[in-house]
């Protein structure tokens, strides 16, 4: 996810977390100074939900405002994965066996 809070508090002409911790109070939600340069300093790890309904209301924006959706990066094994599945542009069939050694019996 990313977190936008400081561009929508740009578009009410914020640009400090003293003027944002104003607005908030304007808006009836107090919290510490520090709470408030924390979430202007970057991408919090969780916001209680009433939190944000008071970010919100105090910015005059949505959650969609303030939280936006990211493609997550692929990782190694997903690639493997995809490529195993023949996402690219080998096709890479599996051969049967044919006679061979035959397997063993399981242990009793």
């Amino acid at each position: 996810m990313k977190w936008n809070l400081r561009w929508a508090a740009a578009k009410r002409d914020i640009w400090r977390p003293s003027d944002l911790l104003r607005a908030f109070e304007e808006a009836g939600f107090t919290p510490s100074l520090s709470k408030v340069a924390a979430l202007w300093s970057g991408k919090p790890i969780s916001v209680r939900l009433d939190d944000l309904d008071k970010i919100c209301a105090a910015l005059g924006c949505t959650v969609a405002d303030l939280l936006e959706a990211e493609p997550l990066p692929a990782s190694g094994e997903e690639q493997q994965a995809c490529r195993a599945a023949g996402d690219d542009d080998r096709a890479v069939r599996p051969t049967p066996r044919r006679g061979g050694a035959k397997r063993s019996l399981p242990p009793n």
